[in-house]
């Protein structure tokens, strides 16, 4: 029964607030990582660009950002920093059409695509000599990778030792609905800002794409931007079909690599279905970490630099726990 022990988080009385939390890290959390950029060229005639940070390790841990994210995104920049600090290379995907260019193809990425995730890890064992690898991601990345283990089962590369998932709305319909109310209508309008700027610009390249152009261009919510764009890109029926197939929580039954998902109960953007207790307690690979506190992809405990490397320290110490090359 792998739940573990969430009193071990214990922010100061702003931090506890869950907005306060999730914006800090947002806005305060960037540091200064100096990546070098390698462009891989996907089955499809696409582009991958990935930012790597090396000590020269045998050891590498892949990072996959969240919606809209990169390797810029201060989340990901901090695990960079401390990961190099205690000794692990650090590989970050870029998700197509977030590391500054545009991709060449109408689709880009999306929640439950893990065809490319597939080929990165794939390019990581044949170019380099990493004796093992660890999988991190965050929120829509977070999603990915849970649904690519299940997917997996126990043809998994033997490499990949162990995977993180923080923030994850594994219930992507019931995450998209919470979404929509008070509050997170602010963080749904900053990241719908992004994705309809690219949408547009993809129906311009694409203009025979066979999308409702004039739907589309009313679009208000999650929702909305999945069922007249996400869905039809992708070959979904619907945007529900989008939710049901995409989200990971059918998939972490099974899973077979030692994971660890953390999930604040406080963050606003995941419905109470976005919990997986039942599958932690089924399943001895997988790992349920959650703290009262927290935010989405937050867990900063103050303003010190010292007391904000709390979900990096659980991120590297459960990858300690299982990096046994």
């Amino acid at each position: 029964m792998p739940l573990l022990a969430t009193n071990t988080f214990q922010p100061n009385f702003l931090f506890r607030n869950k907005h306060f939390n999730t914006l800090y890290r947002f806005l305060f959390s960037k540091r200064t990582v100096n990546f070098e950029r390698e462009r891989i060229t996907t089955p499809d005639a696409d582009f991958i660009d990935l930012d790597k940070a090396t000590v020269q390790s045998d050891h590498v841990i892949l990072a996959i950002h969240g919606l809209e994210g990169s390797s810029k995104s201060g989340y990901i920049q901090s695990l960079t920093e401390y990961a190099n600090k205690h000794g692990f290379d650090i590989i970050v995907m870029n998700l197509r059409g977030c590391s500054g260019e545009p991709n060449k193809l109408l689709y880009s990425y999306h929640s439950g695509e893990t065809k490319d995730v597939k080929h990165i890890i794939t390019h990581i064992i044949e170019s380099y000599n990493y004796k093992a690898m660890h999988v991190v991601g965050y929120s829509l990345g977070g999603n990915m990778i849970l649904k690519m283990l299940g997917e997996l089962k126990d043809n998994y590369p033997q490499i990949i030792q162990s995977a993180v998932a923080v923030s994850v709305p594994c219930d992507l319909e019931a995450s998209s609905i919470v979404l929509n109310k008070g509050f997170n209508k602010l963080y749904q309008f900053g990241i719908l800002y992004t994705l309809l700027k690219k949408a547009k610009y993809k129906l311009k390249k694409f203009p025979n794409a066979g999308i409702a152009k004039d739907k589309l261009l009313k679009v208000s919510n999650f929702h909305d931007f999945d069922e007249y764009y996400t869905a039809p890109i992708y070959n979904f029926s619907s945007a529900k079909d989008y939710y049901r197939r995409s989200s990971s929580k059918a998939f972490i039954k099974h899973i077979r690599v030692p994971t660890l998902m953390v999930a604040a109960l406080d963050d606003s953007f995941l419905s109470k279905s976005c919990y997986p207790f039942q599958e932690a307690k089924e399943n001895n690979h997988f790992y349920l970490l959650t703290p009262k506190f927290g935010g989405h992809v937050g867990f900063y405990a103050g303003f010190r630099k010292k007391k904000n490397y709390w979900l990096e320290k659980e991120i590297v110490a459960f990858i300690r726990k299982h990096n046994f090359s």
